[in-house]
């Protein structure tokens, strides 16, 4: 085949695939409502079972559905006729896949799994077909001619499939009120984790704060801060009810002593403080405190929240987040 052959039936591909998807909306029904009301009613997991490709498909889907307020797990149909039915019980739902509605092991699967108690939706091709006629409910992804020139492998088909179930997942976590702080709580690790993490969960508290009084001399605060554990760049200098009045940074020291006059390690840190720092809020995302600190061009941010002084984020502190 020519590259520029090669190049079109891509293409074509690409083409096929598209106008399969986009032939989703018309195909949406009250099979869709149905199929959400049985999820959101749903006290257990969302099985999603398929066979071949369209169980690789359920796979994906049961991950973003556990990742986005939907407890579910991805079934096997063979491994269930072998003693995995077990994992079915009444309160769940099960979603099987397969786009002829013929498949042996998943119809073999859906009158056992409705034995036990757990309602059905298909998703299928094939309304009419056995499976969609064993099913409380159908998700119909339509007529799909595959984008293989055999007619054979499944590819528009899965790709249908892949689409309607992103659908039914986000319709879903709309209605549940899924929050981003949701979100964050099962994306501890990773970007999208590490993008959703709150200041309260890296800043510098307790025994890592260093706090320091107005009246205290900047040589005493120089110890605390080299005494501090993890030796932080700054220590907040608060007042009697704990309320930040300033903060003395590493670069405040070092612009002291180019004065050359080093009497004035004697003197009341205040006169030498940053008054009025920029500060964040414990709840506030870490992305927001790394956003200040590049702005502002500084290297440390103190966490505030009313009249009370909270913790403080330096900059060290965001390397080890990866943001």
């Amino acid at each position: 085949m020519a590259k520029d052959d090669r190049l079109e039936h891509a293409r074509e591909v690409i083409r096929l695939e598209a106008r399969t998807i986009a032939q989703l909306e018309a195909q949406l029904d009250g099979g869709f409502t149905r199929a959400v009301d049985l999820i959101l009613a749903c006290e257990g997991f969302l099985i999603v079972t398929g066979m071949g490709k369209a169980g690789l498909i359920g796979a994906k889907l049961s991950a973003t559905l556990a990742s986005t307020g939907t407890p579910s797990l991805a079934l096997h149909p063979a491994e269930a006729l072998h003693g995995d039915l077990g994992r079915i019980r009444p309160m769940d739902v099960v979603l099987a896949m397969s786009n002829s509605g013929e498949t042996a092991e998943i119809n073999q699967l859906v009158p056992r799994a409705k034995r036990i108690g757990a309602p059905v939706i298909a998703m299928t091709g094939a309304p009419g077909s056995t499976l969609g006629r064993l099913a409380d409910c159908v998700l119909d992804i339509g007529q799909v001619d595959e984008a293989c020139p055999l007619g054979l492998a499944p590819t528009a088909s899965t790709s249908a499939m892949l689409a309607l179930g992103d659908a039914l997942a986000m319709v879903v976590l709309k209605e549940r009120g899924f929050s981003r702080e949701d979100y964050a709580k099962v994306h501890p690790a990773g970007a999208l984790g590490r993008g959703l993490m709150r200041v309260e969960e890296v800043m510098r508290q307790g025994e890592e704060l260093p706090l320091v009084a107005p009246t205290d001399k900047v040589a005493e605060v120089i110890l605390t801060m080299s005494r501090t554990p993890g030796r932080p760049g700054a220590a907040l200098v608060v007042d009697g009810r704990g309320r930040l009045a300033g903060i003395f940074t590493d670069g405040d020291l070092r612009r002291l002593l180019e004065q050359g006059d080093p009497t004035r390690l004697e003197d009341p840190v205040q006169e030498y403080m940053g008054q009025n720092p920029k500060t964040v809020a414990p709840d506030a995302l870490v992305v927001e405190a790394e956003r200040l600190l590049r702005e502002h061009k500084i290297d440390q941010i103190p966490v505030v929240q009313g009249e009370k002084t909270l913790g403080l984020i330096d900059v060290q502190d965001l390397l080890h987040t990866r943001l």
